[in-house]
């Protein structure tokens, strides 16, 4: 695509590749990968800042333990969908095969409250992955992954919201704040009082302050 470089996308995004058998390394791939399969399916970026000017991706097969991380040249992709455009769009009302999986009930149920109260989010995981594509990797057992997009630190009022949330809803969410920084779990965060695991692209670090980690 046109313009698109490293920093154009973030983690959580889902990208489609023009031609999965020359933009991966075929070689190296596990044998779960279905090159034919991905002319379908996205990929997903990654944190990882070990090759400057490539895109880190993950590829998942139908088990949790079929999971390959590569990179690919930008020019490889020629589709993006972001997870918050997956929310924006409430994609899930479109798939009514899968209303009844209590991953997309909570997502149905909070939906709103979230939007009503300015946050900005989208969906990611196995829900994000079966709402961008035909191909379905939720279950009745599957979490609701969910991203907040927090450029500053979020309010009081956000955390307590999405902290009642998390509780309520009728399938496990698990909420992963997006710094710009990077990553780490608000029910980690409320649990600790502060003090989390910050997912960075050059490895996690333990930290008080997300939004101003130490050198």
């Amino acid at each position: 695509m046109a313009g698109l470089n490293a920093a154009t996308l973030a983690p959580h995004d889902l990208v489609w590749l023009a031609d999965p058998a020359t933009s991966l390394d075929r070689d190296a791939l596990p044998d779960w990968v279905s090159l034919t399969a991905l002319r379908e399916m996205p990929v997903v970026v990654r944190r990882d800042g070990c090759r400057i000017g490539e895109i880190p991706v993950g590829l998942r097969g139908r088990t949790r333990s079929e999971r390959y991380g590569t990179w690919v040249a930008p020019s490889a992709i020629c589709k993006i969908v972001t997870p918050i455009e997956l929310a924006a769009q409430r994609t899930w009302r479109h798939r009514p095969e899968l209303a009844t999986l209590p991953a997309i009930v909570a997502l149905e149920a909070i939906a709103d409250w979230l939007d009503a109260a300015d946050i900005r989010w989208g969906v990611t995981g196995s829900a994000g992955f079966s709402l961008a594509c035909a191909h379905n990797v939720l279950h009745a057992d599957s979490d609701l992954d969910l991203v907040v997009q927090a450029a500053q630190p979020l309010p009081a009022r956000h955390v307590e919201l999405l902290a009642e949330l998390q509780r309520a809803a009728p399938a496990r969410i698990d909420i992963q704040v997006a710094t710009p920084f990077g990553g780490f779990s608000l029910l980690e965060r409320v649990r600790s009082g502060g003090k989390v695991l910050l997912k960075t692209a050059h490895g996690p670090r333990m930290t008080v302050d997300p939004w101003q980690p130490a050198p």
